[in-house]
């Protein structure tokens, strides 16, 4: 009898601490199930280089100010590695000698928008500024060698794709390929996925009419029919081809841009619940030489050639970055985080004044006093008048560690380190302490979290890193069901959108 109550007592007393213990195994077991996909997987951190890249630049072969010349002077000036020359319609073979487009160069020569000599680089040389330089073949590979042995490679075949299209810009890469016919983004980004090259959506505020907008709650709203379509048209390339890595989302000093991370994080909504991952590039796309060094990419590379870029655009082991900021609300979202951890400090007024004068603009185009059609055409930046870097440090983010579902984040030079996951700000952190656990913050982080890095030299973005097994649900459609394409003609549904919206805002 009391052999057989020791086994009762015992079957209870296991039956009461698996009871105790399920909660936290429940919980265990849902955490382990958390998969974190980082775009930096397999890039070994000791072993690679960042190296600054510009992918679209122009000179006066198409629309730009300067010359070839000119232009990668200031690219080496400004420290940059890999250079892209994308002009319009005109595929770059050489920096050597000429290679300007006959029809492009003819056509905007005659219409003023492409004025003096073309100017190239023959073997070797002297620029401006004195430096002396010669151009060095390795391989496949065209490299700019300067009088101190610092080499610049040129991206073999950069150019803008669409010249003659009113709203269809794409850069590409690494492949021979353009019509200078009126073509649409299909036309372009398919034949550069059958060639075998890399391409992205250039700019896309300019032509969503985004950029127009005053306040982030009205860009990209699905609700608005022109948005819907846009998104669903940028969706359905990006997933369809896979040249197509994505979109460009902070050029140009970010006046037209600084709505389209919010077309990024729509994307994202779409593609990551499904396993897939969309990548972002900030550009110049420089046609003056002060816009040179507004933004760039940092390349992961083990080696400097054409290969390995191809491969990091491909992959996402880059970083987008830029020395301009330019939408209020994520300012001001930096702004209340420096004043709470460096309060006083000369870049937290440098922001707070740029934040001041934001928000001055979009009060006096809500009130009337200036044109509703006016953009705010003001940005946090560090780019003298000449476009050279005005401070000290520049933010950079050193080592990506994705592990036990966590990730952070080593970094120089910044400040804080804002996570943004299904479009919204999730957590802010210093940038010492740059670590974000999915597991403990699970009711928060969606399909994806992504992370912008702060400092004093602007902003630093990682490409997205996709979770599952945080929240249940049906996949979405990344492309809505019965998406009709209108192809070149979608330029007409933006300026419809945006004008109907100026009169609206002008007659209220």
């Amino acid at each position: 009898m009391k052999r057989t109550f020791k086994i009762v007592s015992a079957v209870l007393a296991f039956i009461i601490i698996c009871c105790l213990i399920a909660p936290a195994g429940a919980s265990s077991a849902g955490n382990a199930a958390i998969k974190i996909t980082s775009p930096y997987e397999g890039v070994d951190f000791s072993a690679v280089q960042a190296y600054k890249t510009a992918l679209h630049t122009h000179t006066n072969a198409s629309d730009g100010d300067p010359t070839l010349k000119e232009s990668i002077e200031r690219h080496a000036e400004t420290g940059f590695d890999i250079v892209a020359t994308t002009d319009h319609g005109t595929v770059n073979y050489s920096w050597e000698t000429e290679n300007a487009d006959a029809l492009i160069h003819g056509v905007l020569s005659a219409v003023g928008k492409s004025e003096g000599a073309l100017e190239y680089l023959g073997a070797e040389g002297k620029f401006n500024n004195g430096t002396s330089y010669k151009m060095q073949k390795n391989g496949d590979d065209d490299f700019l060698v300067l009088e101190n042995g610092r080499k610049i490679m040129r991206v073999p075949f950069g150019i803008e794709q669409n010249a003659v299209s009113a709203n269809a810009h794409v850069n590409s890469w690494f492949t021979d390929y353009h019509n200078n016919m009126l073509t649409s983004y299909n036309d372009a980004i398919s034949n550069v996925d059958r060639l075998g090259g890399v391409c992205v959506i250039n700019h896309p505020g300019e032509y969503s009419k985004a950029r127009y907008e005053i306040h982030s709650e009205d860009a990209y709203n699905p609700d608005e029919f022109s948005y819907r379509y846009h998104i669903n048209k940028w969706a359905s390339l990006i997933d369809k081809y896979d040249a197509c890595i994505g979109i460009d989302v902070n050029s140009k000093g970010d006046d037209r841009t600084r709505f389209d991370r919010i077309l990024w994080d729509r994307l994202l909504t779409r593609f990551a619940p499904n396993g897939k991952n969309v990548f972002a590039i900030c550009s110049s796309d420089a046609h003056q030489l002060d816009k040179i060094n507004t933004g760039f990419i940092y390349a992961l590379m083990p080696e400097l050639n054409s290969g390995s870029l191809k491969a990091a655009l491909q992959k996402g082991h880059f970083f987008p970055a830029s020395h301009c900021i330019g939408n209020y609300d994520e300012l001001c979202e930096i702004s209340e985080a420096l004043n709470k951890y460096y309060p006083g400090e000369a870049v937290t007024a440098s922001v707070d004044k740029t934040v001041a004068e934001m928000k001055k603009r979009i009060d006096d185009i809500d009130s009337g006093k200036t044109d509703a059609d006016a953009r705010i055409g003001i940005t946090y930046s560090v780019l003298d008048d000449k476009g050279y870097y005005t401070g000290e440090t520049e933010p950079m983010i050193t080592e990506v560690t994705v592990d036990n579902g966590t990730v952070a984040l080593a970094t120089e030079n910044a400040l804080i380190v804002r996570w943004i996951s299904e479009g919204k700000t999730i957590a802010v952190q210093k940038a010492d302490e740059a670590v974000f656990s999915i597991k403990e913050n699970a009711e928060k982080a969606g399909s994806y979290i992504r992370a912008e890095v702060f400092g004093e030299g602007g902003v630093v973005y990682t490409q997205p890193f996709i979770i599952s097994g945080t929240s249940a649900g049906d996949k979405p459609d990344i492309v809505d069901k019965g998406f009709f394409d209108f192809g070149i003609l979608d330029c007409l549904i933006g300026i419809f959108e945006n004008w109907g919206d100026i009169i609206s805002r002008a007659l209220s």
